[in-house]
């Protein structure tokens, strides 16, 4: 999936203000795929979802403490948290296809095996599909693919609630606010912070002396 353009950056700005705009596009690019990525059968709308989620954790990681105010650090484990659940669900849409593939590849052999077995006879006798070569293989695949589609729901079910959850925190009005925020600058330390006497304490010590 191809980034949003970040509209309006300027090189003579503050950083934090270019990490705004960066941040407020990516956060905008998560959002867009709600609700298409609440429909389980939008699997690029998901897999999209991830890498926007991938983004803006990554800008997030750059700029939350020194730009940004303290919601930006949180929202940051909402993000790694959004994207590896979404990860793993990519995995299983990876997984299932190859799956299936392998299963129908093993399956047709077996049913050519089957055939060949048969030779001129006018009809195929059941008993000749059992004991085929693949039979073994491809019933654990099967069992295999019942696994990845049974795991696939349960993650999908975990990803809804997390999202509602996201949402019931006002995950994107409250991060829209906190980049808005500027953390205070460090305050400078003073001489006796540094471990020095001020000099005027050491002028009166050295009258005392006299």
């Amino acid at each position: 999936m191809k980034a949003r353009a970040v509209k309006g950056l300027n090189p003579d700005a503050m950083l934090a203000d270019n990490l705004e705009r960066i941040v407020a596009t990516r956060l905008d690019e998560l959002c867009s795929f709600v609700p298409r990525a609440l429909d389980p059968a939008r699997v690029k709308a998901l897999h999209d979802m991830r890498i926007a989620a991938k983004r803006l954790r990554y800008i997030l990681e750059v700029g939350a403490e020194p730009c940004f105010g303290p919601y930006a650090a949180t929202a940051i484990k909402r993000t790694k948290d959004l994207q590896d659940l979404l990860g793993e669900l990519h995995d299983c849409d990876v997984q299932l296809p190859r799956v299936r593939a392998l299963q129908d590849e093993l399956r047709a052999a077996d049913a050519l095996e089957a055939r060949a077995r048969a030779g001129a006879a006018p009809d195929l006798d059941p008993t000749l599909a059992s004991g085929t070569p693949n039979a073994p293989t491809w019933r654990g695949l099967e069992t295999l693919r019942i696994y990845v589609e049974a795991r696939r729901g349960l993650l999908f079910e975990r990803f809804l609630e997390m999202w509602r959850e996201v949402e019931r925190e006002g995950f994107r009005a409250r991060l829209e606010y906190a980049i808005t925020e500027r953390p205070d600058p460090p305050t400078p330390l003073s001489q006796s912070d540094n471990g020095d006497e001020p000099s005027g304490s050491v002028a009166s010590a050295v009258q005392s002396d006299g």
